[in-house]
């Protein structure tokens, strides 16, 4: 009952934060964060622990496929370079510099300290889009900064894996290397094959609740799966979650679409709150154990670690700026736009934002119990991440205006262009109906489409959205009044709600109900 207690405790606080953050505009993992250090220091707290290998299942797997859902691979082709410059090679030269400080100045085996620089490596992507929501950056830059933070975690994972099993077993470059190349090749066939299995049976399932549940349920087993099978997880679900998204479903439903959404938005929010409350009170057990020279000595050593991630970041962008400017000039400028955007606050802007989060988290939680360094290593995950999402999460939005970075409509002209041709594909298919109710279909969506033409203002609040509100409004106070009447019973009421419900989703702003999607 007392772990109970402290849970809802925990996920109000939390609520609160996230309402704070709001307030502040501030990212709310960078509160969490702040938070759950506090709880490093409470001696009343209570002492939760959690199974190293349940980690990396509960709290990565729903993230990760929250955001690969929301991917394209289209866009991650079109920026292939860029994107495998930060989720390759900025992962390996950070997971190397801090491998280096772990080994030549904490005393750590060398695989020990390489799955600590592979820990702390990999920027996360729910991170990255918590502090980025709401931020109107170029489409380019966006679209880069979801692919690294998606794809990275592949790549910090394989070095985690391979220097975790060389630190408890044994790992030969020459014998083992080859098969973790096999594993991600099988990883990439596995993904695609289970989700085409998944959409196979999952049309059946009619249901919104049933099939949220059948989602989590597929989304678990098939990152155990793929444990179990020693293939990548990662790899598989970030897969599975592409694929899913890119398959039309047999038939489409909107409750099931807006419940989803709304479902995997919550989950992947207490899974944040959990992660980062977990890490405080392990922490909180670490420094207990530390004596006051053997605490600093290791805050000192997280601190130069935190420092190894950030500037290793900005010394391999600028690295990379350079020699998209070699081959400008070197060999054409239009080859050069493929490696980069011409303007240089981009890669600034980029510079700044790796921040870490619930991956390196869980990857820490999820070293065995008798890890070499293992206090070490968690104490300095958990500082990386609450000094990049303070440091980096706070300033990113000062930076952004001292930049003065702009969106570059790119998205509000597709949007535009999108709603154009679906309007037109509703007129064209009331041709040759002459009802009066096929009359007054027509009309509106004629006024849709000429409102869509607008591209200057595609998301704006129209005076069309605006008298659809004002007239929803109306219903609504009305069936209010209507039940407190008694006129109507609560299940009469209810399910008339819900219609007025989907009408203002409908008839609201794109971005308004944003939070919905995901």
């Amino acid at each position: 009952m007392i772990l109970f207690e402290w849970v809802l405790a925990l996920l109000a606080a939390a609520v609160v934060l996230t309402m704070v953050a709001g307030r502040l505009g501030v990212p709310y993992p960078s509160l969490l964060a702040i938070a759950g250090a506090g709880l490093a220091f409470l001696p009343f707290a209570p002492g939760i622990r959690i199974d190293p290998d349940l980690a990396l299942a509960l709290f990565v797997a729903p993230a990760l496929l929250d955001s690969a859902f929301d991917t394209s691979p289209r866009e991650l082709r079109r920026n292939v370079i860029p994107v495998a410059s930060l989720a390759v090679i900025a992962v390996v030269l950070t997971t190397a510099a801090v491998a280096f400080l772990g080994w030549r100045y904490a005393g750590l085996p060398l695989a020990a300290a390489i799955a600590l620089g592979a820990i702390v490596a990999p920027p996360d992507a729910s991170a990255t889009t918590a502090v980025l929501q709401g931020l109107r950056l170029p489409q380019r830059i966006s679209l880069v900064l979801q692919g690294e933070s998606l794809l990275n975690d592949a790549t910090a994972l394989l070095i985690y894996r391979a220097a975790v099993v060389a630190t408890v077993g044994s790992f030969s470059l020459t014998s083992d290397a080859p098969l973790l190349l096999l594993s991600a090749a099988g990883s990439l066939v596995a993904g695609y094959v289970l989700a085409r299995l998944y959409l196979m049976l999952s049309w059946r399932v009619h249901d919104a609740a049933s099939n949220t549940i059948l989602q989590f349920v597929s989304t678990f087993s098939v990152w155990l799966l793929a444990d179990r099978l020693t293939l990548s997880p990662i790899i598989i679900v970030v897969v599975y979650a592409m694929t899913l998204a890119q398959t039309p479903p047999r038939k489409p439903s909107p409750r099931q679409r807006v419940s989803s959404y709304s479902v995997w938005e919550t989950a992947v929010f207490i899974v944040n709150v959990l992660a980062f409350v977990l890490m405080g009170l392990q922490a909180r057990h670490i420094i207990e154990r530390l004596s006051d020279a053997q605490l600093w000595n290791a805050l000192l050593f997280a601190s130069s670690v935190l420092a190894a991630v950030i500037v290793v970041r900005i010394v391999w962008i600028a690295c990379y700026r350079l020699i998209v400017v070699l081959v400008r000039l070197a060999v054409s400028a239009e080859f050069g736009e493929r490696l980069a955007a011409r303007d240089p606050r981009g890669a600034i802007l980029v510079s700044w934002s790796g921040m870490r989060g619930l991956v390196t988290l869980a990857t820490a939680f999820a070293l065995p119990e008798h890890f070499p360094g293992r206090d070490l290593i968690v104490l300095c995950a958990f500082c990386v991440v609450l000094g990049t999402l303070v440091i980096q999460g706070f300033t990113l939005k000062p930076l952004l205006r001292w930049l003065r970075i702009e969106d570059d409509g790119s998205v509000a002209r597709a949007m535009s262009q999108a709603r154009v041709a679906i309007m037109q594909a509703a007129l064209d298919s009331l041709d040759g109906d002459t009802s009066p109710a096929a009359m007054i279909l027509r009309k509106q969506y004629s006024a849709a489409r000429h409102v869509a033409e607008d591209e200057n203002a595609p998301q704006a609040a129209t005076e069309l959205d605006q008298l659809r509100l004002r007239a929803i409004e109306a219903q609504r106070r009305t069936l209010h009044e209507l039940r407190r009447t008694g006129r109507i019973s609560d299940d009469v009421f209810h399910r008339l709600q819900e219609e007025l419900d989907w009408s203002e989703l409908d008839a609201a702003p794109a971005g308004r109900f944003q939070s919905l999607m995901g």
